[in-house]
């Protein structure tokens, strides 16, 4: 068999690639490979043709009588074959189409179908764990069983394909050491076009002391070198998706039940809610011993309303004392038989409905013989709540070797139904899934296992298992905090066998279970690799480059490298890894689209060596990512300080600096795209963007033509991350690149603090920055920062921050001089600081405490003293601008502010913190804080602490425009119009501000105060920021136009450098320097360039004789020391332009540079003998303006709802339901839609119908129904309400009876509820042939309102039967595509 034309001219590839119909053996589309074959050979029928008629050319000649004799005799023989052939043809064709009809009948074949290649033939190399199979040229294998072998190598053309069935009910099992695919071989496991039906499982075995170790591979791994083909591609499914209503602990809204007492003596009573399963009343009536507790009971009885569900159980005994009026009542109410006979100590157990006859009445009873009851007497009944779930009531009463025990049950039943957002009608029983976490601690996702549901929708799914956790399913404060819900089942699955324990050298000291999983290796110049829709489970390895699936040096797998189509995985299941998810290393323009990640060890979507570039994740999930003991950043706090191999002599790792970085996505390089990707729990971040100062790992010695710190961003676009520790998402610092040494014993890759990111075009600094956009980022639950962020220019816009211990940290490129000055901006932007998320003890969630606006309790991050911020500012420039802020509200544990400062924080901070156009919702009570003394902020003395600030430009933070707001002990910022803001410990003050940054040298430990001249009783004492550096700085903010001195707690320092910092032209201020009176100086001016250190326009100050003299020539290059105070004097002020956020001039930086000279060694303080002979008379250089009227028109986001699915409109809604004091007050009613007020005042039944195609919304309807015509509302809701309508119902007042609960049904319900003797009755609900997740009812008890409740409801479903004009925008997939053809 020729390999080479059986591959070629394989049915299921027929189409050339550029026009080549040749290609190497094994072939599939892919990438062109860069040698053609030699062609094939010719075949036997075209030999044969070309010998008969070169024997026929060699023919002698005849006679004309011969001749005419053979013409004859050919004529007859011709005639005779005619019918030969006729009929033999005949018959063949019948028999082909015998066999096409046949085949066709069970399988049809088809030539998108690898397993329906005509040249396969069928294998089956059986059970032997010693056989190594080699499948080479000319072998084209069909598996069709279960088979064990030691190895498989298919090279030279081999193929092997496994064998499918129409109905997939083949179940193959290959269980290997290992499968090398190499030069022209080829594994196929289904097609793109024609998806594997069946079930298939590759199972690599074997352990990491046992066994072969090949060269690159190692053991245990599905490898593919050069001219290889991996082609595995299972049934589709949607991969993940949300929940669309919440999954509550136990299943049910207010938790399940369970109850156990001994001697509880007398009638055990819970009543029970029929809607939602929440026990109301739980009571116990001693019936044996009083006839006071047997009427209590009737009359409790008496009162409860039809339809509620009661429980009975006897403890110890309950009939000596029990009144026939009260056994009337339970048999007339609750249907009993059997409590007429009850008798001592019998044990009996009832549970039955009010008013719901004896059909509706399930009871127990047995007899008390010998101290025991000989079992249980329980009653069970089941019911179903409103939403559809079906729930058990259990009571049971026992008598057990003298001892009574009673108890009650209320719990789910048949499994706990799922809401979600997407069609997940391709999900089966059996199927695993996992919901993440929706609270700080990931380790609350959960495994659940799919049951049969017949009377599911195509967006409902039954789970085996009982939630231990609550799991959001809601849009929550207008922030997108559904978890995801992902499915782990594909019917393709590879996975490691493993032992039961670890062992050998497995890294045992850290985990108790077997890492030694399998691995795919993918290496350069593979022919073709594509896998969708794969399970790999325990995968990976706790050695370097032993992943679950590995891009290994593979370089340009797109269009770039000559792949078509391009590389991709799409729609892989990861779970239950020991070393990662995915690792791209050294490899380009690779896609990675729904992909889930779960539970592994190590950063999960791991870009390598930092040149990885290109590639896109689009649309991956990623959670519970652990940490793992390869890198040190993968690394926790025990693993960090224990594994210290490679590091230099004793050096111990510094967890926080060295470590504990490990990342659900960890991308090594800018130029990467990340869209629609959720990182839904991680031990330190969910997206970590680091920048590599040069390549590392096997990449080293590559040269990058632009370094990735100074690379713009790829596209970032719609991702969400939560539940991580450190932060949600992180931009900054990078990998050490030098092994370990003497100089820096650190060990190779530990994180590093060296690298700052700072975009420019092409990556060339000396080109225009270019601004990194992080567009819709969703950050919720993170313990510490939603988002940090460092370097600039960095843009955040369209994104949501809510419940985290910091919303989101800006931190600039670095500090003056290192840095040439840059921006970051926030936009369009939401901040939340305590949600209606109150989250649920468990998993890893330590603290707990009251807080939010309503003061209940709830998950904390960090503990429940950390001062919670929306947006912290570390140093600048920043400008935050039209977002909003909500729910910042202080307690007596901590502070929380809408806006902060970082904490501790001994680096500068610059005026040019910009902020404008922000909306503080009715719930902040801190708009801004700046620290006190105490838990977190310590003494609150570092340089950052004192220096804070920023400019509201116009009000929206103090009312006041055009004003700077400082901390209120900061006297260098004052004037005596500054208004004190004692809340906030800030003062607010209008002026011109800049900084001096002062360096001094050979200065360690040096400490300086500056004083300003109008309050020199209120210094400025600063720390420095590197104390024991070799030399010193400090920055201060200081106000413009106005003179300062400085003083030291030292020697006065011989070399100092004064820089103009935010300086713009013609700026200035006076300083004198203090020094000993014996001093002398040589003073000089220059521009420094910041670039390369060089200093231009160089000039020399001169000495004057006076003050006076200095004041008049400010603007020449003089200064003036006045030896009797110590003081030299000088002026700063700006001979040049600076241009937009850049710290100096377009000139370069401009410096002073002082050299004094001095023997003395006293201590340089000059304050006694300055003041008061330099004191001025505090003034204002800027007048104070007045506080601005009303609140700031046009301020905050014009966004109201942050979601996932940014393409969809949401409608937001809100109910105000006052209870009766405040109804008696006369508070409103109101329905919000849009943020239209519909209120009302009158007691009765309100409604609003509001179309659900139109956007953004219309009103249909506003109906008011009084209380004398409450029977109305029930004709209405039959007839009166349109198709595709959302209906809004809300209720004042005491409505004893509202009839219309058989009519909610229709509209939403999954049964009529209880609407008897409520306080308050909110519904939405949906009128039309589809019962979306969003349709809910709320009710309060008799007297008390339901206070404001939020609801988001997507408009424009096609399953409301909405019809669109036009296709709807997706912005994502537009961007997918201009990410694919950037390739």
């Amino acid at each position: 068999m020729n390999a080479a034309g059986s591959r070629g001219h394989s049915p299921a590839f027929l189409q050339p690639q550029n026009g080549n119909s040749h290609r190497s053996p094994g072939y599939v589309p892919g990438k062109v490979v860069p040698l053609r074959p030699p062609p094939p050979p010719k075949s036997q029928a075209s030999a044969k043709f070309t010998s008969v008629r070169q024997e026929a050319q060699a023919t002698f000649a005849f006679s004309p009588e011969e001749q005419q004799n053979q013409r004859e005799s050919r004529k007859h023989k011709r005639h005779k074959n005619t019918f030969i052939c006729f009929a033999v043809t005949s018959f063949s064709f019948f028999v082909a189409l015998a066999v096409i009809l046949g085949i066709s009948s069970r399988y049809a074949p088809d030539e998108n179908c690898p397993d329906q290649n005509p040249r396969l033939r069928n294998w089956d190399p059986g059970q032997d764990s010693t056989k190594h199979i080699v499948v080479k040229e000319g072998d084209m294998f069909r598996l069709i069983s279960d088979v064990t072998v030691n190895s498989i190598v298919i090279q030279d053309g081999g193929l092997l394909v496994f064998g499918d069935d129409k109905d997939g009910s083949r179940n193959i099992t290959l269980r290997t050491r290992y499968i090398l695919i190499q030069d022209g071989g080829a594994l196929h496991i289904g097609a793109e076009k024609c998806r594997y039906k069946s079930k298939a499982t590759i199972a690599l075995y074997g352990k990491s002391d046992e066994g072969e170790n090949l060269p690159t591979f190692g053991k245990k791994f599905i490898g593919v070198e050069a001219g290889g083909t991996l082609e595995l591609h299972g049934a589709q499914k949607t991969t993940w998706t949300l929940l669309a209503r919440t999954l509550h602990s136990s299943g049910l809204p207010f938790g399940s039940y369970t109850f156990e007492k001994d001697f509880s003596r007398g009638l055990n009573v819970r009543v029970i809610d029929q809607d939602t399963a929440k026990i109301l009343d739980n009571v116990k009536f001693d019936t044996h011993e009083y006839h006071n507790e047997s009427r209590r009971l009737q009359e409790f009885l008496r009162l409860q309303d039809p339809g509620r569900i009661v429980a009975i159980a006897v403890g110890d005994s309950a009939a000596k004392s029990l009144l026939p009026g009260t056994i009337q009542v339970i048999q007339d109410r609750l249907g009993s038989k059997l409590i007429q006979g009850l008798g001592y100590r019998q044990a009996w157990a009832l549970v039955g409905v009010i008013d719901g006859g004896s059909t509706s009445c399930n009871e127990s009873v047995r007899n008390y013989e010998n101290h025991s009851s000989g079992g249980k007497a329980l009653a069970q009944r089941e019911f179903y709540t409103v939403d559809g779930q079906k729930f058990s009531v259990m009571a049971y009463s026992e008598w057990i070797e003298g001892v009574s025990l009673s108890g009650f049950r209320v719990e789910v039943v048949d499994g706990v139904k799922l809401h979600l957002l997407d069609d997940v009608s391709s999900w089966k029983p059996g199927d695993q899934i996992v919901v993440a976490s929706t609270d700080y601690s990931m380790y609350q996702a959960e495994e659940f296992t799919l049951l049969p549901c017949p009377e599911c929708s195509r967006f409902q799914v039954k789970v085996k298992e009982i939630p231990q956790f609550l799991h959001m399913g809601e849009i929550i404060d207008g922030v997108d905090m559904r978890a995801e819900v992902g499915i782990l089942t594909r019917n393709i699955v590879i996975q490691g066998e493993m032992e039961d324990s670890c062992y050998a050298e497995n890294q045992c000291q850290f985990f108790d279970y077997d890492t030694f999983g399998g691995h795919v290796m993918i290496r350069k110049n593979f022919t073709s690799v594509h896998l969708s829709y794969v399970e790999l489970k325990h995968m990976g390895q706790q050695q370097l480059g032993r992943y679950p699936l590995h891009f290994h040096l593979c370089g340009d797998v797109d269009y770039k490298g000559g792949y078509r189509p391009v590389t991709f995985v799409d729609g892989l299941s990861i779970h239950h890894s020991f070393s990662r998810c995915i690792t791209v290393h050294g490899t380009n323009g690779l896609l990675i689209k729904d992909t889930i990640g779960f539970d592994t060890l190590g950063h999960c979507f791991f870009l390598e060596d930092g040149v990885e570039q290109r590639n896109t994740l689009f649309h991956n999930l990623g959670l519970l990512t652990k940490p793992g003991t390869l890198l040190p950043t993968d690394r926790n706090n025990s693993m960090c300080t224990s594994m210290r191999d490679k590091v230099f002599g004793n050096y111990v790792p510094v967890p926080a600096t060295d470590c504990m970085a490990v990342s659900t996505f960890w991308i090594a390089h800018p130029n990467n795209n990340l869209i629609n990707n959720a990182a839904a729990g991680s031990q330190d971040a969910g997206i970590w963007y680091l920048f590599h100062k040069e390549p590392t790992g096997e990449s080293s010695g590559l040269q990058l033509f632009a370094k990735p710190e100074l690379t713009p961003l790829g596209i970032f676009y719609n991702n969400r991350v939560h539940s991580s520790f450190k932060a949600g998402l992180f931009i900054d610092k990078g990998v050490k690149t030098t092994n370990s040494s003497a100089a820096d014993p650190r060990e190779y890759l530990c994180l590093d603090n060296s690298a700052r990111f700072r975009p420019h075009q092409d990556a060339d600094p000396e080109k225009p920055r270019v601004a990194a956009v992080i567009d819709r980022l969703i950050a919720f639950k993170n313990n510490d920062n939603g988002a940090w962020v460092r370097g600039g220019d960095i843009v955040v816009q369209n994104s949501a921050f809510a419940d985290n211990g910091i919303g989101l940290t800006f931190a600039s490129d670095g500090s003056f001089p290192s840095d040439e000055g840059s921006s970051q901006e926030v936009s369009e932007s939401l901040f939340v600081g305590e949600s209606r998320n109150y989250g649920f003890q468990g998993g890893q969630n330590k603290y707990m405490g009251i807080g939010g606006i309503d003061q209940k309790p709830r998950t904390l991050p960090r503990n429940r003293t950390f001062p919670i911020r929306g947006f912290q500012i570390y140093d600048g420039p920043i400008h935050l601008t039209r977002s909003t802020f909500k729910k910042y509200m202080p307690t007596l544990d901590r502070y929380s502010s809408a806006i902060g400062f970082l904490m501790k924080n001994s680096w500068q901070i610059t005026p040019r913190n910009n902020i404008s156009l922000v909306k503080f919702g009715p719930h902040v009570s801190l708009n801004v804080f700046f620290g006190k003394p105490g838990p977190w902020f310590e003494d609150c003395e570092l340089d950052g602490d004192k220096n804070s600030i920023f400019h509201d430009i116009d009000g929206s933070v103090t009312g006041y425009k055009d004003v700077y707001v400082g901390r209120m002990d900061n006297y260098l910022i004052r004037h005596p119009n500054c208004v004190n803001v004692t809340r906030w410990n800030a003062v607010v003050c209008s002026g011109t501000y800049a900084q001096v940054y002062v360096q001094t040298w050979s200065t360690q430990n040096l400490t300086m105060t500056i004083a300003r001249d109008e309050y020199p009783s209120h210094p400025m004492v600063l720390r420095g920021i590197n104390q024991k550096a070799a030399f010193q700085q400090y920055q201060p903010v200081i106000m413009l136009d106005k003179g300062y001195t400085i003083h030291w707690n030292g020697p006065a320092p011989r070399t100092t450098f004064l820089y103009l910092i935010n300086f713009n032209k013609n700026d200035w201020i006076r300083v004198g320097l203090c020094y000993p009176s014996n001093t002398s100086f040589q003073v000089s001016f220059g521009f420094l360039q910041r670039q390369n250190g060089s200093l231009s326009k160089m000039e020399e100050y001169e000495a004057v004789h006076s003050l006076e003299e200095l004041q008049r020539k400010q603007s020449e290059r003089k200064f003036y020391f006045d030896s009797s105070v110590g003081l030299l004097f000088l002026y700063l002020k700006a001979k040049s332009h600076r241009d937009g956020h850049s710290y100096c001039s377009s000139q370069g930086c401009e410096r002073v540079k002082i050299q004094a000279a001095t023997d003395s060694k006293d201590i340089s303080t000059c304050m006694a003998r300055a003041y008061p002979k330099y004191y001025r008379k505090p003034s204002a250089a800027k007048r104070m303006p007045a506080v601005l009227p009303g609140l700031c028109q046009g301020c905050g986001t014009r966004q109201v709802v942050f979601t996932s699915d940014p393409h969809k409109t949401y409608l937001p809604v809100q109910f105000q339901s006052p209870g009766k004091a405040e109804t008696q007050r006369g508070d409103p009613s109101v329905i919000s839609v849009n943020g239209t007020d519909f209120p009302f005042r009158s007691a009765g039944v309100f409604l609003l119908v509001v179309d659900a195609c139109s956007v953004p919304f219309r009103l249909m309807e506003k109906k008011l129904f009084l209380l004398a015509e409450i029977s109305r509302v029930e004709e209405y809701l039959k007839t009166g309400i349109p198709p595709r309508s959302i209906v809004l119902l809300s209720t004042r007042g005491e409505i004893k009876q509202l009839n219309i609960s058989d009519l909610l049904v229709p509209l939403g319900l999954a049964k009529p509820a209880h609407l008897y003797n409520k306080g308050s009755t909110i519904f939405l609900g949906f009128s039309g042939n589809f019962k979306p997740s969003w349709t809910k009812l709320f009710t309060s008890p008799a007297g008390q309102g339901l206070g404001v409740l939020e609801q988001f409801v997507p408009l424009q479903l096609s399953d409301y039967g909405c019809s669109r004009t036009g296709p709807v925008r997706r912005k994502d997939l537009e961007l997918l595509k201009q990410a694919s053809k950037a390739h």
